[in-house]
């Protein structure tokens, strides 16, 4: 680990229980850093650019970290371009001449330094955010020890990009399982968009939990294909939009049913599709909306409300991390990572980004900015991770 120097290569590998008396709380760094930031709102591989900076003196609140791996997410990009709800602060903490904001919301960094009145951690563990906006897209960071949470049962079993992606979709998938319904085994789910990454990981999870899951999705060339890949992540039955709207599919629903009642629907796509998810809910039952793919407005029947009092709701990881305790969300984070462990969720489909540490600036940002492209546009092989390299 050649780019932390004598004094912190030193602190990272001396053993955890003598580290702490030493140079645990040494309060110089000067590690080299770099950031991926922008002063304005714009398309991000025109406003995006690699900035250089020293960490800070540690503080004895904070903890530095390195970045080890972090995605491009859709919504990173959109937050780069001003249309995201939530908007980082632009400022001069990282000595730029101007004030800046760092790209990315989620990804995974390891704990290299801690300040004297630090608790819960240790040198070596893995963190990540503990809300969004804080920045993800750079090599090291000096945060309040209060923005980052702790990966509980983090091990070699658990790969960088399961890490790097864990607190977006499968934790909205998650959350959204198990916060509106009381399901038992058995119980039946169904949704659209179905292999959106949220929903591979609604049918993963609920396929681990004993749910059954009925999953709608686009008709395509390629559909045969895609209902073999969402069956072998667990998914029990598998529709069309088109289907979906049948007459004759709510008697095939009522046969796969078999006398269950179906009480909760998960919609990411709006317009008419998600009002006919809505048509199938039985009494008390809970319609929750997590996404607009199809940027249509959702028409909400009266049928539904009137005679079967179904609710419609809607659902934001971000917003739930900010009602709710670090401790809910590290008991979260336990539960997918003992799933990872059993081999029961997959990694997303990936392609690597690779960012040298001792790469120049141009080599980063020309790297970074084709994959924010392939992330935009969707041409890419898989969701871009960008992997933080010696």
């Amino acid at each position: 680990m050649l780019f932390l120097g004598t004094r912190q290569m030193h602190l990272v590998v001396r053993p955890l229980s003598t580290v702490k008396t030493s140079l645990f709380y040494s309060t110089s760094s000067h590690v080299p850093a770099r950031a991926m930031v922008y002063a304005q709102y714009g398309k991000p591989s025109e406003v995006l650019r690699v900035h250089k900076h020293a960490l800070p003196d540690i503080k004895p609140q904070d903890v530095h970290i390195r970045f080890l791996a972090a995605p491009i997410n859709p919504a990173d990009c959109n937050q780069v371009e001003g249309v995201y709800p939530i908007k980082p602060p632009f400022n001069t903490s990282l000595g730029s001449d101007e004030p800046v904001a760092v790209g990315g919301n989620e990804g995974v960094a390891e704990v290299i330094a801690l300040g004297d009145q630090v608790k819960g951690f240790n040198v070596g563990d893995k963190v990540v955010m503990a809300q969004a906006g804080r920045g993800t897209w750079r090599t090291h960071a000096a945060l309040p020890a209060s923005e980052v949470q702790l990966l509980p049962g983090f091990n070699n079993q658990v790969s960088l990009v399961h890490a790097a992606t864990l607190t977006v979709n499968p934790s909205t998938a998650y959350r959204m399982l198990n916060d509106f319904v009381e399901l038992k085994e058995g119980d039946y789910v169904i949704q659209n968009g179905a292999n959106s990454a949220v929903g591979q990981f609604v049918i993963q999870i609920a396929h681990a939990w004993g749910l059954k899951t009925i999953n709608v999705v686009r008709d395509r060339p390629n559909l045969d294909e895609l209902k073999e890949y969402l069956t072998s992540l667990g998914a029990t039955h598998i529709l069309t939009e088109e289907e979906l709207s049948k007459r004759e599919t709510r008697s095939k629903l009522k046969g796969w049913l078999d006398g269950r009642k179906l009480r909760l629907a998960l919609n990411c796509v709006g317009g008419k599709n998600a009002t006919e998810l809505g048509r199938y809910l039985d009494h008390e039952g809970k319609h929750v909306t997590y996404g607009a793919m199809s940027k249509q407005p959702m028409a909400v029947p009266a049928a539904p409300l009137i005679f079967k009092d179904v609710s419609y709701h809607g659902f934001w990881v971000s917003r739930w991390t900010d009602t709710h305790s670090r401790q809910e969300r590290e008991a979260m984070f336990g539960d997918l990572i003992d799933l990872i462990k059993q081999g029961k969720l997959r990694e997303p489909v990936w392609e690597k980004v690779s960012w040298k540490l001792n790469a120049s600036e141009q080599e980063i940002e020309t790297a970074f900015k084709e994959a924010v492209d392939k992330g935009i546009t969707g041409f890419g092989k898989g969701k871009q991770i960008v992997f933080f390299e010696d």
